[in-house]
């Protein structure tokens, strides 16, 4: 809970970003440019997935390392992290920014809103380099059991965005887009201001770059292409759950949006401890210490459905008005309350397979949570979605999520129990180092 604690607390800043972005953006310009935040929200995260990915085994890998005590190997594998993903970083703005419209009418945007998606994610998609800088700082202090500092750069950062959104958006008249470059300036301070202080302290042994060797790579990639596919996967999977909400018209997609982003609040605490299991549980395997290992999952599930039921409690008590704080129109309002009172209860199924899937992943057994999340997404979530939505309408949306969450915890309690990951070895060839 002490390791977790600053991790949910940098969660809960993180999210605020869009947080922020959704309450300026819902209350002065309307439901049809929150929807427009929500659905470029959507195709971000799609398109930069598979650096999130990439992120994930960057824990797994160097959380393992730091249990052995391999200093060598940790700095080399950093450099190869550094490397790697600034070139993707970089690839995928450039793509996601001249694809932006298509991706966005491959979503069935509605033409109301297709505009004003299409500026907000274009911005958003120019800064990602600055997104995914200092996310991967942190990443790197956590897996080295620092979970403290990363809260400096996320406090900062959302500190900085909370003064700029209202001066872009109405000072200056700019609407959607200025809550975009205020997110994207807000963003680069903090990466630009992470590097120079963790180098200063020499938290992390970050080097100048140079040219990974290829065993490095071959190990990354090995871990990062499933590790990032499970992200596709998620991202993917929530894309085409949005196209069944945007069948609904801009009001539903403007309830759903506001309900996403109190979504993205209520599950910080699931995320935190999964992350929290994740660093922990990967340092435990390094040495071998699989009763502690078990432990860590045990009370991490534990934790989460204590804490996340009584999340889902209130959510059903103060729905309707977390709603109104982004958005006024009362057939949004409405589908965002309800939506929000159906699916509440099964946020812990939801928290379990993060927890699990967390433990599972330190492991490296990245195929194995790669296939767990197909299930979870398009065996499950999309297809009961799609089918509870048209027999029942909007409401199917929520129902077929929520019964999707449970029967998918099972299929990640039955793995972890019974499945072979804990025979994963990562690094046979530095035995003798």
């Amino acid at each position: 809970m002490v390791f977790s604690g600053p991790i949910m607390l940098a969660n809960l800043l993180q999210t605020s970003y869009q947080l922020v972005d959704s309450l300026w953006v819902g209350n002065l310009l309307g439901a049809d440019a929150l929807g427009a935040v929500a659905v470029s929200g959507t195709i971000i995260f799609t398109v930069l997935s598979f650096i999130i990915g990439l992120n994930n085994a960057a824990l797994t890998i160097l959380s393992q390392q730091k249990g052995q005590k391999n200093k060598d190997g940790l700095k080399r594998y950093l450099n190869a992290f550094v490397v790697l993903l600034s070139v993707m970083a970089i690839s995928l703005g450039l793509i996601g920014f001249i694809f932006a419209e298509s991706f966005l009418r491959l979503l069935g945007t509605p033409e109301e809103i297709l505009h004003l998606s299409t500026s907000y994610l274009q911005i958003n998609f120019l800064g990602m380099l600055f997104l995914f800088g200092y996310n991967f700082i942190s990443t790197v202090l956590r897996s080295l059991g620092d979970s403290k500092t990363p809260l400096r750069f996320v406090t900062i950062a959302v500190l900085l965005n909370l003064v700029l959104d209202p001066i872009f958006i109405s000072t200056f008249d700019m609407g959607v887009e200025g809550a975009a470059y205020a997110t994207i300036i807000s963003q680069g301070f903090a990466f630009v201001y992470g590097i120079v202080y963790v180098l200063r302290k020499k938290l992390a042994p970050f080097t100048i770059p140079t040219l990974p060797s290829w065993q490095e790579i071959r190990l990354i990639l090995h871990l990062g292409i499933p590790s990032g596919l499970q992200m596709s996967v998620i991202s993917a999977g929530s894309a085409a759950i949005m196209s069944v909400v945007t069948s609904f018209g801009p009001l539903v997609v403007g309830g759903y949006g506001a309900a996403q982003r109190l979504d993205s609040i209520i599950m910080i605490p699931a995320h935190a401890l999964a992350t929290a299991v994740g660093s922990m549980a990967g340092q435990n395997i390094g040495i071998k210490n699989w009763e502690r290992v078990g432990k860590i999952a045990k009370y991490g599930v534990l934790y989460n459905f204590a804490v996340m039921t009584l999340i889902g409690l209130l959510v059903v008590l103060f729905a309707e008005h977390a709603v109104r704080l982004f958005i006024q129109e009362e057939e949004a309002v409405e589908f965002g309350a309800t939506y929000l009172r159906i699916i509440a209860l099964c946020y812990p199924f939801l928290g379990i397979n993060f927890i699990l899937n967390g433990v599972v992943r330190a492991a490296g057994a990245m195929y194995a949570v790669l296939i767990l999340n197909v299930i979870s997404f398009w065996v499950l979530r999309y297809p009961l979605t799609f089918l509870f939505s048209s027999l029942f309408g909007d409401m199917g949306i929520a129902i077929g999520m929520g019964v999707s969450f449970i029967i998918s915890s099972v299929f990640a309690f039955a793995y972890f129990k019974f499945g072979k990951w804990r025979e994963k070895v990562l690094f046979r060839q530095q035995k003798n180092e």
